[in-house]
């Protein structure tokens, strides 16, 4: 999985601004509180044997996402219609939503949904949820009220179709077509993939591995992985192959938000894939944090990574899209502060439109002529109605 080049370009101040009309970014200042509360400890439960009822301020507040976004979503990205659920976590109080109840709901499949009471509640899980590799479609909806938290200790959420543990369907594991994963209208607060380094580790709130994912209407808040390391990223999301090479959707959902609330990982702040493409539409990527140091493959006399700020991509033939979203105020040790996209036979593609990448710091190499970009892949990076600076 190691990105092999060797070609460094010296970072650039240059400033790239494509032809406006609009732009349907948030304004300087979108990292506010408005988007996520800077302080969310209110909702840190005292107990983890049910879901708590968190005080005002809670994660499970503003809508997530990028208001002013105008990427048109296509109907396989949108939301999955819930009203008909499979399996409902709780009984109505915030008592009965348990962890044991979501890690049973998840291995047991279809459309989830949850039963916690009228407020917004934070469920601790104390066990890793594991998706069964037999089970075609799993949806777990949060109703824009659930919190699942790894309080800092583990990961949150994992599938991997090549996991002989979660059942063997295939001899073609990272290329079968379910099972189909859908998070929509949840939180993910404080996942820690720390030490979890099958496959390449990474993934502190969800690992994927083969099926299909997509993200609609989520925050990610102060998820982790390890600091350090050339293979190891996606402090949020971590996503090794998908069936028939296609996207994975990440739709009007919020990595960070604000100061102290973003994601942390030796690579891919937020977000990171091997070979795997990305369309990130309508979404915020804010104050997140590429931490390891000596690039990849890792330098002499360092432990290796720091690249992808906010979004880390590598592999040979895939592409990124970033559509109406804002990127800023992330960093990278290393290289690409917003973006590190290398395709290893030049292949790749990367597109951003109608967004805003802004304050990006590169704090070893960038593309020159693109802010808070570091890129290897077919061209150049296709700039559209959009800001880098």
């Amino acid at each position: 999985m190691r990105v092999r080049w060797a070609v460094v370009l010296v970072a650039s101040v240059t400033a790239v601004t494509a032809p406006m009309t609009g732009l349907p970014g948030l304004p300087d200042a979108a990292a506010s509180a408005s988007s996520v509360p800077t302080s969310a400890s209110a909702s840190v439960p005292t107990s983890v044997l049910g879901a708590t009822v968190p005080a005002s301020g809670s994660l499970a507040g503003p809508v997530p996402g990028n208001p002013n976004g105008r990427a048109v979503v296509p109907l396989e990205a949108r939301a999955v219609d819930t009203s008909r659920p499979n399996r409902v976590v709780g009984n109505g109080t915030p008592a009965s939503c348990t962890s044991q109840a979501v890690v049973n709901a998840v291995a047991a499949g279809g459309i989830i949904t949850f039963s916690c009471g009228p407020r917004p509640v934070t469920i601790t899980m104390t066990a890793t949820a594991k998706v069964r590799n037999a089970r075609p479609r799993i949806v777990l909806d949060g109703g824009g009220k659930v919190t699942l938290s790894g309080a800092g200790k583990r990961r949150i959420l994992y599938m991997n179709t090549c996991d002989q543990a979660q059942g063997w369907t295939t001899s073609h594991c990272d290329d079968q077509e379910t099972p189909q994963l859908t998070v929509q209208n949840l939180t993910f607060a404080d996942g820690n993939a720390t030490g979890q380094r099958a496959d390449g580790g990474g993934g502190g709130a969800i690992f994927v591995r083969g099926g299909r994912v997509k993200v609609v209407n989520t925050r990610f808040v102060r998820n982790r992985c390890d600091p350090t390391g050339p293979d190891v990223g996606g402090a949020a999301i971590r996503v090794l192959d998908q069936s028939r090479d296609r996207p994975v959707y990440v739709v009007n959902s919020t990595f960070g938000g604000a100061a102290g609330q973003g994601g942390a990982c030796a690579n891919g702040g937020a977000v990171s894939g091997i070979g795997v493409s990305w369309e990130i539409l309508n979404s915020v990527m804010t104050y997140n944090t590429a931490t390891g140091r000596g690039a990849n493959p890792a330098r002499g006399g360092t432990p290796g990574g720091g690249s992808g700020g906010a979004i880390y991509t590598d592999g040979n033939r895939f592409s990124v899209r970033v559509a109406g979203s804002v990127i800023q105020n992330n960093s990278a040790k290393e290289g690409g502060g917003a973006v590190f996209f290398v395709s290893n036979d030049r292949t790749g593609t990367l597109l951003i439109e109608d967004s805003a990448l802004r304050r990006n710091r590169s704090a070893g190499f960038e593309t020159k002529g693109y802010p808070g970009i570091f890129f290897l892949g077919a061209g150049r990076p296709k700039i559209v109605r959009s800001t880098l600076r």
